[in-house]
């Protein structure tokens, strides 16, 4: 199943993988949110996941998007050329001794690379997730299936979004989009997506 599939099923609803009114009331419904805190939710979710498709973190990097991209951790053409679209050993050294990785060589980087609807990544955070599910034992490829949405449902309540998603303007856009992005990028979409979906919930 994908994350959409799963996330329908979970909701009670047809899964057939397309993302409606449908799918947006009934996830409203099922998390228990206003039509505001909703539609910040989805316009976030959707321009994070390529319009919920995309749910695991592509790391299959050129030499210049590593130098572009990563230039801390490949400081040298040559390094960069010798890493380059190489997905699992640039995550395990752009992701390693942080986070609550090990290092290079212990695969954390890519075992605990980016997943979910809002990208859950490093080993520490895959704990505390894990946690607040009270899974003991959570295989982090299921952050990409089972559990996207609840993971990023998880980033929004352990940053407070919630709070600053009571209403649907320009200003609480950018102020969800700068604690979900770090800054501004795609604003331009994330505020569409947001008032569209405000639209179809209101």
């Amino acid at each position: 199943m994908t994350a959409l599939t799963e996330l329908q099923t979970k909701l009670g609803i047809t899964a057939d993988g397309v993302f409606g009114p449908g799918t947006a009331k009934a996830l409203m419904k099922h998390w228990n949110l206003t039509p505001a805190q909703a539609a910040h939710f989805l316009g976030q979710v959707s321009h994070e996941s390529g319009g919920f498709k995309i749910f695991s973190e592509n790391l299959n990097y050129s030499a210049a998007g590593l130098r572009k991209t990563f230039g801390k951790y490949f400081p040298t053409d040559a390094l960069a050329a010798s890493y380059a679209r190489q997905p699992e050993r640039i995550a395990n050294r752009v992701y390693a001794n942080r986070m609550g990785n090990a290092d290079e060589a212990s695969g954390d980087g890519w075992r605990y690379r980016g997943r979910g609807a809002l990208q859950v990544t490093g080993q520490s955070n895959y704990l505390v997730f894990a946690a607040s599910l009270g899974i003991t034992n959570l295989n982090p490829d299921d952050v990409a299936t089972k559990y996207a949405f609840e993971s990023a449902k998880w980033f929004f309540d352990k940053n407070n979004l919630w709070l600053l998603a009571k209403t649907v303007d320009d200003a609480s856009i950018k102020a969800v989009t700068k604690r979900v992005n770090g800054g501004t990028n795609g604003l331009e979409e994330r505020e569409a997506l947001t008032k569209k979906y405000w639209g179809w919930l209101k």
